[in-house]
This record gives C-alpha cells, structure tokens and sequence, in this order.
C-alpha cells in the first residue's frame, strides 16, 4: 500500500511537470514560429513591382517578335506571288514531257521511258532527259531555265519559312510565359486589395485603396504617386511637390516615373496624349471632363481617379463618372 502510495505521488509530480513542460513548450511555439503575420500592402506591391520587372523585357520581346514575324510573313507572301508564275511554266513543261513520255512508251521504248520515269527529282530528271537524248535540246533549255529560277526561289524560300515556324514557336512561347505572369501579378492585385480592406484610407477624400489597379507598370506607378499626393490643397497653376491643380498633378505623377513630355495644361495633355476606350482603361490614364476639357483626372482603377478638385478641396479621390467626361487619353 505505500509502495502504491509512492509511485501514485510519483506518477502525479511527473504529470504535472510534463504538463508544464509541454505548456511552455507550446507558448514558446506560439510565440516564434506558430504566428505569421499576413503582408502588408506595401509589401505585396514590392511583390508585384519585382513581377512587373519580369514580365515588361517578355512583354517588349514579344512585341519585337511579333513585329518580326509579320514582316517576314509579308516576305513569304512576296515570294509565293513571284513563284506563282514560274509553277505555271513548270507545269507546262511537264505537260509537254509527259506527251512526249507517252509518245516513247506507245513507241515500245520501254527502256528509255523507265529510265525517265524512275529519276528521283527534277533535276535529276533534267539531267536523264540530257543523257538520253529524248528531248529536243530547245526544249530542254527552257525547262532547265525554269527549274533553275525555281532553284532560286527554294533556296530564298527555304531559310525564310524556317525562321517563321522558329520565330512562331517563340512568340508563342512568349505569349504563354506573360499569361503565366499576368495571372501571377492578377492574384497579388487581390491579396493587396484584401490588405487594405474597404475601410482603410482618409476618410472621404480616401475611402478605398488608392491605387484601385497596380501591376507594377509605368501606368499604375504613376496613379500611385498620384495617390500619395491625396490631402494636398489645390492652387492654380502649381505643379507639386506641396500643391496642386489638375493638369499639374497628373504632370507630377507621370513626371515622377520619368514622362516628361506632358505639359501644364488640360488641351494640352489631351494632345500630348493617344485616345483610349472606357472599356481599355487602366491606371495612369487621364480621364478628360466638360466638353472644354478643362479639367483633367488621373485614371487609378474601378471606376475611380484621383485628382485636385478646385481651391475649396484638397486632392482626393472620386469617381470619374461624377462629371461630365469628354475623353480619355494614355501617356505612350
């Protein structure tokens, strides 16, 4: 019994301290390595900016193959119009050779037409017909002039319909490698717009994540300087750092990621600009308003834009379809 009594004790203080043990053991986990906490916004734009640098050379290598292969198709095209009428005087010829090869074989010269016959190209075939003697020799200058100008044709030909499968399998290559990565920078976009959540921002000039579309481009880069310029006050003909008005801060923001051939003025800027669809806008694109097109927006996705309203108001977010619009233009 107090043997019993013992190991009972015994047993009791090691439960206890295995308890302990594997409490502070699990604290400890959960303190080091069992909480991870999610990116940041910033973080997941560092993410999409690394992506955009990959995918902007395959974008400008697919565009130079595509410029490649149509030029090389429009070669290919030429040089099929110019055989057109060669294959003509080809067949022709062989017409004449095939009569005459009917001739010889109605004649009972077996031997010599399955000489002919049995000839494994054409210019072997020429060549027989030489030996033999079968064909008038006029006859057979202008067949031998026109399978050498065919000649020609094959060995321009040949090489040019090999670098366009080649450069096809490219491009299409290319075109699959920028799916992958669209796809890859289309699901960070969502991770960002998750992290920021729809109640992060300033209030109302601020009520949703600013840039709405960032993919790392040029264009996205732009709408998020013009972003961070939110709260600034409006002064008329200021173009930054501290205030703005419209045409000077969609120049600021476009200035910022190196575009420097937009100039202070609303016309302007619709001249300095290339005319885009509603359906293809995209983050940076400036969105023109009043038939006048005095006022000017920076496109940041979602249907919103950031822009400097007026003296009363600071700049601030707002939808484009809250004015009257006159235009879209995209900074090349």
């Amino acid at each position: 019994m107090e043997t019993h009594l013992r190991w009972t004790g015994r047993a009791g203080r090691l439960t206890r301290l295995l308890v302990a043990t594997l409490g502070g053991l699990t604290l400890a986990l959960g303190i080091t390595g069992g909480a991870h906490a999610d990116p940041t916004p910033g973080e997941i734009e560092k993410q999409i900016d690394d992506k955009w640098n990959t995918i902007e050379p395959v974008i400008e290598q697919h565009n130079q193959l595509k410029a490649e292969l149509a030029a090389n198709k429009t070669k290919q095209k030429q040089l099929e119009d110019q055989i057109a009428p060669l294959r003509a005087q080809v067949d022709a010829a062989f017409d004449k050779v095939s009569a005459f090869a009917v001739l010889q074989y109605k004649n009972g010269r077996v031997s010599k037409l399955d000489a002919m016959l049995t000839t494994g190209s054409p210019d072997t075939f020429i060549d027989q017909m030489t030996l033999l003697n079968m064909v008038a020799k006029d006859e057979q200058a202008r067949i031998k002039d026109v399978l050498d100008a065919k000649q020609q044709y094959d060995a321009q030909k040949g090489p040019l319909d090999e670098l366009i499968a080649k450069q096809a399998e490219q491009e299409a290559a290319l075109a699959k490698q920028q799916t992958q990565i669209e796809g890859d920078i289309k699901n960070l976009q969502d991770m960002r717009l998750k992290a920021y959540g729809s109640g992060t921002g300033t209030g109302s000039l601020k009520p949703v994540a600013c840039p709405q579309q960032y993919d790392g481009s040029p264009g996205s880069k732009a709408a998020q300087i013009g972003c961070q310029q939110i709260g600034k006050k409006y002064v008329w003909a200021t173009e930054g750092p501290n205030t703005f008005d419209c045409s000077g801060l969609t120049m600021y923001s476009w200035k910022q990621v190196g575009v420097t051939y937009l100039r202070h003025y609303t016309m302007w800027q619709y001249q300095d600009t290339k005319r885009v669809a509603r359906a293809d806008l995209r983050a940076g694109d400036l969105v023109f308003f009043y038939p006048d097109k005095h006022h000017v927006g920076l496109y940041v996705g979602s249907g919103w834009m950031v822009h400097a309203p007026n003296p009363s108001e600071p700049v601030q977010m707002k939808k484009i379809d809250s004015e009257p619009i006159s235009g879209y233009g995209r900074v090349a």
